[in-house]
Parts: C-alpha cells; sequence; structure tokens
C-alpha cells in the first residue's frame, strides 16, 4: 500500500503549537442515540477534491449544506496542493488552517476532513483515511483479496492465489487473515501486507473458514470442521492453543468479537433456522439474541463502540439489519449483505447485487444514505473495514 506523505502545517495562531482546542458542542441526537448531522458549508474546493472532502466529512456526521444552515465554514482550495481553513461561523472565529503536502490531492483531502471531524466530532474515530478489504472475482473459481481506500479508490491486489479466496479479516493495519482454497479444501491464511509473507494457521481436516481476528489482535475465532459439523473455535494468533467453543451437530457461521473482546457473536442453525447466538470467548454456555423482526440473521458485525451489530437478514431477500447488541427490535437499513463497520460506528460498508455480479456501498446508518463505490473486475464482496 502507497503511504502518505509528510503532512506541511500552516497553522492559524488559534491553533499555534497545538491542536485547536475543542469547541464545546451540544450534539443533537435522533430516535437510535445516533447524533445529527453538524451543518457546514464547504467553499473554493474544486472537482475531485471538493467532492471527496464533502463525502468524507458525510459519512462522519459533519454535512455540507446552504450557507444560512451552516454552523460552521470550510473554506480552502485545490490549487497544486490542499489547503484548508475552518471557522465557526456563529462566534466569527478562525479555528485552524493548514496545507496538505500529501502523495495526492485526494489524500489531502482525506487528511484534511480527518481534522475537521477530530475537532468537530473529539473522542470519536475519524475514517477517511482508514482502509478496507474485500474479495473480487474476475469470473467464477477465480478470486482474490484486495486493499482499498474505504471509499474504494487506489485498489491494490494483496494476494496472488488464483483460486478462491473468502472472508478478509483485519490484524492491525498491516495484516490478514483470510480463507483460500489454492490448496484444495478451505484454509486459513495470515497475510503481512508489508512483506508479502504468508503462513498457513489453520489447515485442519475438513474445511477452515470465516477467520475473525480479536480487537486486540491476539486471538483468531474461527469455523472448522475437523471433528465432523462446522463448529465455533479459538485460538491465538498463530493458530496455537485451538479451543472449541461450540459442540452442536448443525452449522456454525460467522463469528465476530465484541469491542471489549470478551464474547463473541456467531450464527448458528441449532434450532432449525439461522439465528444470532453469544458465548463468552473462554467458552461457556450459548444464548440466543433476539432479532424481533427478522428471524434469519447471518453475518453479524459487532460495532466498535459496542451498541449494536449489524447483519444480514434473509426473508424475503437480503437486507442489512442493527440490532442492539443485548437484542432486541430489529431496524432494517438497506438491501444488502455482508455488512463490516466503521471505527466510528456511524458508517457501514455492504455489498449488494446479483452473484458474481455484487458491487459494495457505503451506508449511514442515521439516514439511511447509500454510496456505491467503484467496482474492481466483476464482483465485489465481502469487505472489511480496517479498525
Amino acid at each position: 500500500m502507497m503511504a502518505l506523505g509528510a503532512l506541511a502545517l500552516m497553522v492559524s495562531p488559534v491553533a499555534s503549537g497545538a491542536q485547536p482546542e475543542r469547541i464545546p458542542l451540544v450534539r443533537e441526537t435522533d430516535s437510535l442515540g445516533f447524533t445529527k448531522p453538524i451543518p457546514v458549508h464547504v467553499s473554493g474546493f474544486s472537482g475531485e477534491v471538493d467532492g471527496v472532502l464533502k463525502q468524507d466529512l458525510f459519512f462522519m456526521g459533519i454535512q455540507h449544506g446552504a450557507l444560512e444552515e451552516a454552523k460552521f465554514l470550510i473554506k480552502g482550495s485545490n490549487a497544486g496542493r490542499v489547503e484548508g481553513h475552518l471557522y465557526d461561523k456563529i462566534n466569527n472565529q478562525h479555528l485552524f488552517g493548514r496545507a496538505y503536502a500529501a502523495a495526492t490531492l485526494r489524500a489531502g483531502a482525506h487528511a484534511f476532513a480527518d481534522d475537521i471531524a477530530r475537532l468537530l466530532i473529539p473522542g470519536v474515530p475519524p475514517i477517511a483515511q482508514t482502509k478496507m478489504a474485500f474479495k473480487a472475482e474476475a469470473g467464477i473459481g477465480k478470486s482474490e483479496v484486495y486493499i482499498a481506500d474505504y471509499d474504494g479508490a487506489n485498489a491494490q491486489r494483496a494476494t496472488q492465489d488464483g483460486s478462491i479466496v473468502a472472508q478478509p479479516a483485519w490484524a492491525g493495519r498491516s495484516m490478514l487473515f483470510y480463507t483460500s482454497y489454492r490448496l484444495g479444501p478451505p484454509v486459513i491464511f495470515s497475510h503481512h501486507l508489508t512483506t508479502g509473507s504468508r503462513v498457513a494457521v489453520a489447515r485442519h481436516p475438513g474445511a477452515n473458514i470465516s477467520p475473525a481476528v480479536s480487537p486486540d489482535a491476539t486471538k483468531l475465532a474461527m469455523i472448522l470442521s475437523k471433528n465432523g459439523s462446522p463448529d465455533l473455535y479459538v485460538s491465538e494468533l498463530n493458530g496455537s492453543n485451538l479451543k472449541q467453543l461450540t459442540f452442536t451437530r448443525t452449522d456454525e457461521s460467522s463469528p465476530c468479537w465484541s469491542p471489549d473482546g470478551r464474547n463473541i457473536c456467531y450464527v448458528s442453525s441449532e434450532r432449525g433456522t439461522p439465528a444470532l447466538y453469544v458465548i463468552s470467548a473462554s467458552g461457556g454456555s450459548a444464548r440466543r439474541l433476539a432479532t424481533i423482526g427478522a428471524p434469519r440473521a447471518t453475518e453479524p458485525d459487532w460495532s466498535p463502540d459496542g451498541r449494536w451489530i449489524a447483519f444480514t437478514s434473509q426473508t424475503g431477500g437480503f437486507q442489512i439489519c442493527i440490532v442492539p447488541a443485548e437484542g432486541g427490535n430489529v431496524v432494517v437499513l438497506a438491501e444488502g449483505e455482508d455488512p463490516s463497520w466503521a471505527p466510528n460506528s456511524r458508517a457501514l460498508l455492504f455489498c449488494r447485487g446479483r452473484d458474481h455480479a455484487k458491487r459494495l456501498s457505503l451506508l449511514d446508518v442515521p439516514s439511511r444514505q447509500v454510496k456505491d463505490v467503484a467496482r474492481v473486475l466483476e464482483s465485489n464482496s465481502q469487505p472489511s473495514w480496517a479498525k
């Protein structure tokens, strides 16, 4: 992956020597507890930079709109480099200004958007410079793992398996785990993005699928069928100290971790239809998670703030849904599958479309607005947003 160039700062007296002071904002929330967008007005930028900046801000809860409705003004230019300034419109105050000597104008726009978000939404991770991994198909039986910016730009192939790959999962920012059929039966590999080195961490008899890395990148959850039916297992990151967590006669699938690393949510058909279950990562009894309004639940992903579990509902087609982490009433968001939370617990990546012709899309959960991502090869699916 291409690294960003160093950032050259041109800081106003307000921000000299330190980050600008945090701005006390009274943030209203909607009926689901998501904060309502901060109204801003963006001007002075053109072309790609203007579009990238506005989209970045939108998916972080900062929305460009009419000048008269804005609380903050974002002004700047992108003639040769991105230079941006943030103003408090209400108090007529210049908050900060910076020039970004990044590798590309697009990268400069992402960096500026993140700086704005850190100031206006303190305590929430910005996402404009984050990455995603996903599966890209060039035809039936031919797929690879790709890495791209969160918005789909700068896509680069990470694997060269020449076979079927599936379910990429991040372990920090420089390592991926994924399933590959290159050796025949599915095997879970770790793949170091910097060196290109690969290690088979789960190559047991039968299927080795659905790797999921704990938030602290020390444990690996996975589905193995080495004892017959597919069950949930946990190991060290290198595959050692393997422990079986479920012992059912039906299929388990799609594990994901709670943000504190104590619990794992997964899918089981133990009672006949696919449903979500939660179990301690150290073992014990599992409890079924109520998904009222979506009885067939698959592909869960736990939000980084711990409040929600996103999943795919398979009733009447595929739908992206969220449910409180403790279970309860389901909120249907959009048609699609394979949801993956952003680090800010506000946006989701997901895929939609027909088999072997899918595309990735971004979803702002509070507004339900969807933005398609540029497609790589014939079909893109199974996104994983780097946290």
